[in-house]
C-alpha cells in the first residue's frame, strides 16, 4: 500500500489551489493583526513578500519542461530555490532593525508556506496514479 503511493507517477499538480490557500490566510492575518495589535507593518512585509514570491513563482512555471530543454528546467529548479533568498534576506534585515515587526512577518509567512505546502500535498497525493 504504501509503496503503491510512491511508486506510481502523478500528475503535476496546479498551484492555484495551494497558492490561494496561502494568500487567504495572509488576507485573513489582517484583522487578526489589527485587533491583537501586533504591527501592521510585519503583516505588510510578509504580504509583500508573499506576493513577490509568488509572481516570481508564476514566472518560472511558464518556462518549459519538456525533455529537449534543460535549461529552462535549470533555471526554474534554481530559480525556485533563489525564492527562499528572496524571502530570508528582507525579513533577516527587517528583524535586526525592529524585533517585533520582523518576528510578525516570519511567522505570518512561515505559517502561509506551510499552508500552501500542505495543500500541495494533499492535492499530489490525492491525484489518481497513472497506470
Amino acid at each position: 500500500m504504501i509503496a503503491d503511493l510512491y511508486s506510481k507517477p502523478r500528475p503535476v499538480p496546479g498551484r492555484l489551489a495551494p497558492m490561494l490557500a496561502g494568500t487567504g490566510l495572509i488576507v485573513l492575518a489582517l484583522p487578526v493583526f489589527a485587533i491583537a495589535g501586533w504591527p501592521l507593518k510585519g503583516w505588510a512585509l510578509a504580504a509583500v513578500l508573499w506576493a513577490a514570491a509568488q509572481a516570481l513563482g508564476y514566472l518560472l512555471t511558464r518556462l518549459p519542461l519538456d525533455e529537449g530543454n534543460l535549461a529552462a528546467s535549470g533555471v526554474r529548479g534554481i530559480g525556485m530555490g533563489f525564492r527562499a533568498f528572496i524571502v530570508g534576506i528582507p525579513l533577516v534585515a527587517v528583524t535586526v532593525a525592529d524585533s517585533r515587526v520582523g518576528a510578525a512577518a516570519a511567522i505570518l509567512y512561515v505559517l502561509a508556506y506551510t499552508l500552501e505546502l500542505a495543500v500541495s500535498l494533499v492535492t499530489f497525493f490525492g491525484a489518481e496514479a497513472k497506470a
